[in-house]
């Protein structure tokens, strides 16, 4: 699960989350989302008997509803504080981040599944196997697109950003139950592996579509300070693709400050645009910091006066 953090945390290549955050994100997911968990689904079972004519077992009711509807909700409570962190900015976050919530909260999961099998070799490792490349990633995919729901609506409307609440966790749950559905109802490891491999298909596509928004963004930005003689315009194209992290174009002492400045700067921008009251004048004031952080490190590098 720590793999995978660290590869999602890498695929955000412009604009990397801070450590720090992430990490309350993956704990939370670990401890905190897996202790409500355990005491909701404690509590909602009780309420079995009023659901056995549609289970045929207490397990399955347990598996294919209870579960994705109490975990979904956990995982996401602490998903919901983190979105309205003025350090989140859009789609990407919501992946990153949630999907961090999910890799936690798999991570304490799959330790649990290993040891309550570990007296069986032949079963531990079969389910070791797939809980650690399916099961766990299943919790990243769903609480991932839920936060990216939630960051697609962060800087909209009120009406959308209420919609995304529900219709987020939908499709958290959705994911969640046809997983469990699979592997427990029909009892099919390889409709599970299929169900689940659309949804990491859908995944990186949303993963990737938000890059390139981003990439979009940051060059339209940096355009605007180009126009205005703030940074050099043959700059603007290589800070908003791969080419930035390569040597050779801007002097080394400065490259890495230079990229970070410019890119929070480009976001800070578009979140100005599309923010109202204290948080327009924060990042009012966050743009004002960048673009003169830009500024000293291009008048240190010679590229201004």
């Amino acid at each position: 699960m720590t793999l995978y953090l660290i590869l999602i945390w890498r695929y955000d290549r412009f604009d990397r989350e801070p450590v720090p955050l992430l990490l309350k994100n993956f704990f939370w997911g670990a401890f905190g989302a897996v202790l409500f968990a355990f005491i909701g689904s404690y509590v909602f079972s009780s309420f079995y008997r009023y659901f056995q004519t549609f289970f045929v077992s207490r397990q399955n009711f347990e598996l294919i509803l209870l579960a994705p509807l109490v975990e979904e909700s956990t995982k996401g409570v602490f998903l919901f504080s983190t979105v309205a962190n003025r350090k989140f900015d859009n789609i990407t976050d919501g992946l990153v981040y949630g999907g961090a919530i999910g890799l936690g909260f798999g991570m304490t999961e799959n330790f649990l599944y290993f040891l309550s099998n570990s007296s069986n070799l032949g079963t531990w490792v079969v389910i070791m196997v797939i809980r650690t490349l399916f099961s766990g990633v299943m919790h990243c995919i769903s609480t991932g697109l839920l936060g990216a729901v939630l960051g697609y609506a962060k800087f909209r409307s009120l009406t959308i950003r209420l919609i995304s609440v529900p219709v987020g966790l939908a499709v958290a749950m959705f994911i969640h139950m046809g997983w469990n559905f699979s592997v427990a109802a029909l009892g099919s490891i390889s409709i599970g592996v299929f169900f689940l491999t659309l949804c990491m298909v859908l995944f990186v596509f949303v993963f990737r579509f938000s890059l390139r928004t981003e990439k979009k963004m940051i060059f339209a930005e940096l355009s605007e300070e180009a126009s205005e003689g703030l940074l050099p315009s043959q700059h603007v194209s290589i800070l908003s693709s791969p080419e930035r992290d390569f040597p050779g174009w801007v002097n080394e002492d400065i490259r890495k400050d230079y990229i970070k400045a410019a890119t929070v700067l480009a976001f800070r921008k578009m979140q100005m645009r599309n923010s109202f009251g204290f948080n327009k004048n924060y990042y009012e004031r966050e743009v004002l910091i960048h673009r003169a952080l830009v500024h000293k490190l291009l008048q240190k590098a010679g590229f201004i006066e």
